[in-house]
């Protein structure tokens, strides 16, 4: 009515119309106020928009519209609603086009976000037998950026035709900053494993732990021994001819011990200084200043030392202290330690000289102290 005041008093002729006209014409400036007052977007929406408005304005003023539609942000509402009842007029090719993209797209790797994934080993630990290899990789696997193999895999000298998949699945699951390793340590005198190894990474790191090769053969003899308590006596196996000092090189025993043979098939694949060379018998001596060399050879940070380690007199062996969370220390086996088989002093004096020129020649490859009488 307000509206038809003003009209009447700016509009000359108006006190000619009649009272129906004068009321559909009421009727009509009140719409034409009210629509300048309040524009349609804001109180209702056209049929077509999906998206209802949460805001309407009255002037300077603006006050939220209650209604359950407002709790949800435009984007999720128009994603909930496709995914309940797509659009009719929709096209049926983009919407299978959209569902075969959604059925392709692989899950994000969940065991990667949570605990890693396996990997090829970064460094393996290939030799050698009744050297240390299991003390090696006991005292390293302690470092948090460490997870290795429990057991040795011997897949480049017996299990090579299973294929690298095969070898992968024996690895731990590892974090993207933490190295892989296994050991094995019949790699080192297996002629087809280097080249084996350098096929699946040249940049595979390798660790050597050898001693001197008498105490080792007779350590070798020794552990079987134990299994096979009817075996010949050692000087039978490491001799054809005692009395004339001619060697056997064909029992394993006494072949593991030419380091400088087996290493030079290894030269032929990786440098040398990809090759890390641990020693036996400071490994039991002086077991953190061993495994400080190996992390640096590693790349890791210096966190295994010697507040890790004790001397078990018993074993005449160093063992792992206790962890805080566990109630005993870690020794190794009941087969690390054990007491040697007695040989006759000539026997290791003639393998002794029989060894002395391979030795000389390791020493002189590798560059490093070992001196073995």
């Amino acid at each position: 009515m307000a509206c038809v005041l003003i009209f009447s008093r700016l509009v000359p002729f108006s006190h000619r119309l009649r009272g129906t006209s004068l009321c559909f014409l009421s009727l009509f400036l009140s719409f034409l106020c009210y629509c300048a007052l309040f524009p349609g977007g804001a109180v209702m929406q056209k049929s077509g928009d999906p998206t209802p408005s949460c805001l309407l304005a009255d002037g300077a003023k603006r006050r939220l519209q209650k209604s359950l539609s407002c709790l949800f942000p435009p984007d999720a509402r128009r994603s909930s609603a496709a995914d309940e009842a797509p659009h009719p007029q929709a096209d049926p090719r983009r919407s299978a086009a959209a569902r075969t993209g959604r059925e392709n797209t692989p899950s994000p790797p969940m065991s990667h976000l949570k605990f890693g994934n396996k990997k090829l080993p970064n460094a393996i630990i290939v030799g050698v037998k009744k050297g240390g290899t299991r003390a090696v990789l006991e005292f390293i696997r302690i470092h948090p950026d460490v997870r290795a193999a429990g057991t040795e895999t011997h897949f480049f000298d017996r299990n090579y035709d299973r294929g690298l998949e095969w070898y992968r699945g024996l690895m731990p699951r590892t974090l993207e900053s933490q190295i892989t390793m296994e050991k094995t340590p019949s790699y080192f005198v297996t002629k087809e494993t280097p080249h084996r190894i350098s096929a699946m990474s040249q940049e595979t790191k390798l660790i050597v732990v050898v001693r001197d090769p008498v105490t080792r053969a007779i350590s070798d003899y020794t552990q079987t021994l134990s299994k096979t308590p009817d075996l010949p006596s050692f000087q039978d196996l490491a001799f054809r001819n005692q009395s004339l000092g001619i060697v056997d090189v064909s029992w394993n025993a006494i072949r593991i011990g030419l380091y400088a043979l087996h290493l030079e098939n290894w030269l032929r694949y990786f440098p040398l200084a990809q090759i890390h060379f641990v020693s036996g018998e400071r490994l039991i001596t002086d077991p953190a200043g061993e495994l400080a060399r190996v992390q640096d050879f590693l790349g890791l940070k210096r966190i295994v030392t010697d507040k890790h380690f004790y001397f078990n007199r018993t074993k005449g062996f160093p063992c792992l202290k206790k962890p805080e969370s566990s109630g005993s220390p870690r020794c190794l086996g009941k087969s690390k330690g054990r007491t040697h088989v007695q040989i006759d002093r000539d026997a290791i004096e003639q393998l002794r000289d029989f060894y002395r020129p391979y030795n000389v020649k390791f020493y002189e490859m590798v560059g490093h102290d070992f001196k073995w009488e």
